[in-house]
């Protein structure tokens, strides 16, 4: 194997490397939006019970529920 060779089978194989640790970056990256966005749903549950609650409460109140 000669340097020319070498030079292309090395820019390659760093090329690989470069391209697994940016799908890694990506899954990662895909992972903590999931997370973050389960986190919001569960944290935003708790706010929409109080409201239908508090709207309940207004109906009631005012004979709207009859």
């Amino acid at each position: 194997m000669d340097n020319s060779q070498k030079a292309s089978y090395q820019a390659g194989e760093t090329k690989g490397q470069t391209q697994e640790k940016a799908n890694t970056m990506k899954d990662k990256a895909g992972n903590v939006a999931q997370s973050t966005k389960e986190t919001v749903q569960r944290a935003g549950q708790p706010i929409q019970q109080k409201a239908a609650g508090a709207t309940g409460a207004v109906k009631n109140a005012t004979g709207m529920n009859k």
